[in-house]
């Protein structure tokens, strides 16, 4: 089932999920590096990097919607679409409460329960990614109808066929 919202014949929403989800991947990094470690740069460097995820994320979910919209009703992939986005709309809460927490002094460590909250999103998202994955790798979802291995460059006009042409 194709993605309806594309870019250069690949979908957005796929395109952009990888950002956002790198930023906030490396605030728990840094943010640990900060706490074990007393490098105090590394607090602001997680900080920007929540604030700047969480938006990416919320950028990411609008086409992640408008393509889940798109998928029948009554589908495995419509519950695990459901699922993905529910899970990734609370991972985006949850570091969005750690980087309010320290708004005021972003060059402080959040507090334990803030950091809690930092690796609780990022468990999350080890579960949201992998739904995602689902969605595409498993059940279709954003993939070319006549995707295979001999398909022409998206950026050709050429339509991708079921069967290559011999």
């Amino acid at each position: 089932m194709q993605s309806r919202v594309k870019l250069l014949g690949h979908p957005i929403h796929q395109m952009l999920v990888p950002i956002p989800l790198g930023l906030l991947v490396m605030a728990v990094v840094f943010d640990l590096v900060h706490a074990f470690g007393g490098y105090e740069g590394f607090a602001y460097v997680a900080f920007w990097n929540i604030v700047a995820g969480v938006i990416g994320g919320a950028v990411a979910a609008v086409f992640g919607v408008l393509d889940w919209r798109t998928i029948p009703s009554g589908t495995r992939a419509k519950r695990v679409g459901a699922y993905h986005a529910i899970g990734n709309l609370v991972l985006l809460a949850l570091f969005t409460a750690s980087a309010l927490e320290r708004a005021g002094e972003p060059g402080f460590l959040p507090s334990t329960a803030g950091l809690a909250l930092e690796i609780a999103g990022l468990a999350l998202g080890a579960v949201t990614g992998w739904l995602g994955g689902e969605l595409v790798d498993r059940l279709g979802v954003g993939v070319d109808d006549g995707a295979h291995l001999d398909a022409p460059s998206s950026l050709t006009r050429k339509q991708a066929r079921l069967t290559p042409r011999v």
